[in-house]
Order: structure tokens, then sequence, then C-alpha cells
């Protein structure tokens, strides 16, 4: 059943509320560019972050964290072996888990990568268009980690990814779009500056794992998980919005979405954020 958007963005604010207070821990298995952004986003947002990518490791681990991001930015060999070691131990947990497919569709190796840990459920996939359209089977990929493709002409590759995988897949851009498979959302927040920092779009996966919902013995999420991302995005891309105001380019942004995230209130996320149902 389809909820008023007025009762998202009510959903939206008690997720917020309750990251802080829970202070979920997020496992991240991700590029190596973004590591430090990443998990400086998590700590501001009021969640934990862990970096255990590695084998052996990574499996037990998925089992005891709140949540896994599998960022596929530098999926060098070994870290390539725990993304899957991960998965597998979220899976046996119920530990929900974020895939990034990062330039997904123009290189070989995270490719087949990409293919092969979408079959093992995640519960969302986040990417831009050109990232989704890949992932989707539909189109070659981006210039590399750029889309070259726009959020609209990737709704129906995302529709498809979400109805074959189980998965919210969201995509991001100007307005993201974010979709189960039967419903889409709008969220219409963010500023041009989160794309030139590096690591704004690697740092999303990251809050999606913080804010997604666990799944039961039977494997389905426990609260509905297109709420959950949309709330995640939406708080992402509302203190990128009141970090460029406060901002004179890319160096003062990233100090300032850090305060934004860490600094970001119920009151304000429900008067700023703009989410509506596509």
């Amino acid at each position: 059943m389809t909820r008023p958007a007025d009762d998202l963005l009510a959903f939206t604010r008690q997720a917020l509320n309750r990251v802080r207070h829970e202070t979920p821990l997020v496992q991240c298995l991700t590029n190596q560019v973004v590591a430090n952004f990443t998990a400086n986003a998590l700590l501001a947002l009021g969640a934990a972050p862990a970096m255990v990518d590695i084998p052996e490791e990574a499996g037990p681990f998925a089992g005891a964290a709140s949540g896994v991001l599998v960022n596929l930015g530098t999926p060098h060999a070994e870290q390539r072996a725990a993304m899957t070691e991960a998965v597998a131990g979220a899976a046996a947990a119920g530990t929900p888990w974020v895939l990034d497919p990062v330039a997904v569709g123009s290189l070989p190796v995270r490719t087949a990568l990409a293919r092969e840990l979408v079959a093992q459920g995640p519960a969302v996939i986040r990417g831009n268009a050109s990232e989704i359209i890949a992932v989707a089977g539909t189109g070659g990929g981006g210039r590399g980690v750029d889309a070259t493709d726009e959020v609209e002409s990737a709704a129906a590759a995302a529709g498809e990814l979400a109805r074959a995988t189980g998965a919210v897949v969201a995509v991001s851009g100007p307005v993201d779009l974010l979709t189960d498979g039967e419903r889409a959302v709008r969220v219409a927040n963010g500023d041009p500056l989160l794309t030139r920092v590096t690591g704004g779009g690697c740092a999303l996966g990251a809050v999606l794992a913080a804010f997604a919902p666990p799944t039961t013995p039977q494997g389905a999420a426990q609260t509905d998980r297109l709420a959950a991302a949309t709330a995640a995005v939406a708080v992402y891309t509302v203190a990128a919005e009141i970090a460029a105001e406060r901002s004179a380019g890319p160096g003062s942004f990233a100090a300032a979405f850090l305060d934004a995230l860490y600094g970001l209130d119920e009151d304000t996320l429900g008067k700023r954020a703009a989410i509506s149902w596509a």
C-alpha cells in the first residue's frame, strides 16, 4: 500500500531519530579513496563505522553488524574475496547490505563481481543512472565513475532491477529516484557541490546501510525498505543543501557537510525534505 507523502516525511524524521539513538554499526567494504570521508560521515550522523574488509574477518563481522556496505570502487583481489564472504555472512544473519556498483559496465572485473553479488539479495542497490542501467543489463555504463545518462532514463531499468532482485534501487542525480519495483519516490534535495567532493556519492551507500531495516528469519524486512532508503537519501541530501549555503567551494563544503549531518534535527529535516511519490 502506498503511504501518503506526509507519512513518508514523518517516517523520515523518526528514522533519523532512531539512527541517533541506536548508533548502528556499519561495516564498510569500500573504495580506498573514500574510506576516511565515509567513516566521518557515519560518525557525524551518529552511526559507528567499521572498515572490516579482509577475508576471514569480513564474514563473521557482517553477522554482528547492523548493516553492510559493499562498494566496488577499488575492488582488489583480497577485497573481492572479503566482499563475497561478507555478503554470505550478512545473508545468514539477516543483516541488510547495500551494493554500490561503482563504474560497473565500463570495467570488466567489477562488472562480473556486481553480477555475482546482485544475485545474493542486497537490501539496496545505489548508483548513478549509468551504473544502474548497466547492472540491470540494459546499457554499457558511464564514463568511469561519471554518469552519461539522466536519472529519468534509468527509471525503467531501476524498476526491473528492483523486481528481479527484491532490492530497493536508488538512482542518484539532481533529483534522486528510489523504487522497490512497485512504488517509486523522488527526493528533490541536494547540491552540485556534493559531486565535487571525493566520496560524496559513496558515503551515501554507507548511510543507506545505517538506515536499512534488518530482516526476519524468513527474509522479509522488518520495516518498509523503500521508506527507510528514502529517509537516508533525504537526510543526506538535506545536509548537503545546508552545507552548500555555508560554503565557498568544495573544500569548505566537505567540512560543512559533516557539520550539517551532525547538527541536522528533525524539525529542519521536516521543513526542508522534498519527498514525493513518482
